[in-house]
């Protein structure tokens, strides 16, 4: 039995608007494991090409997304840095879907309720292709770093820290 094409999201449909050509990848979602290192062995890429977005804020109560990569961990003062905030810290949980329409495992830049400043990792820019949330769980979106940089306009940055 052939399974219907998923269902596009607003990302994809945003991604659709400026002609940008990307696959979508639906994968099997665990609620007790949403990490990104879980959703890269289901869709069969390595975990540094598989993006996360976060969703923090700084000390002036500016909204940001952190895209980085899934095998990675968000350097705080690095991201206050890129944004030119004294301090930054992570959203709290409650917050992300009010804010951004997106639930936990689901959270894109694109097409969010509101269109906070986004910052991505500068190894994005490491890959042909990169995964990152179509704004759900359970579905991918993989394109071209370039391409997702130009629709979520991203600002590139180091926001990682470096291994202990």
């Amino acid at each position: 039995m052939k399974t219907a094409p998923p269902a596009k999201t607003n990302a994809a449909r945003l991604l659709d608007s400026l002609g940008i050509t990307y696959e979508l990848r639906a994968y099997e979602v665990d609620p007790e494991d949403l990490t990104a290192i879980s959703v890269a062995r289901k869709i069969g890429l390595p975990p540094e090409q598989v993006f996360k977005t976060l969703l923090a804020h700084t000390n002036s109560g500016e909204h940001l997304f952190a895209v980085i990569p899934g095998d990675a961990e968000l350097d705080l003062k690095k991201l206050a840095h890129a944004a030119n905030a004294k301090k930054a810290e992570l959203a709290s949980l409650k917050e992300v879907e009010p804010l951004t329409g997106y639930i936990r495992g689901g959270v894109t830049v694109m097409g969010a309720k509101k269109p906070f400043p986004a910052y991505a990792d500068e190894t994005i820019e490491l890959f042909d292709q990169i995964s990152i949330s179509a704004g759900q769980r359970g579905l991918q979106l993989l394109l071209a770093p370039s391409d997702y940089l130009r629709a979520a306009n991203a600002i590139l940055a180091d926001l990682t820290r470096g291994p202990a």
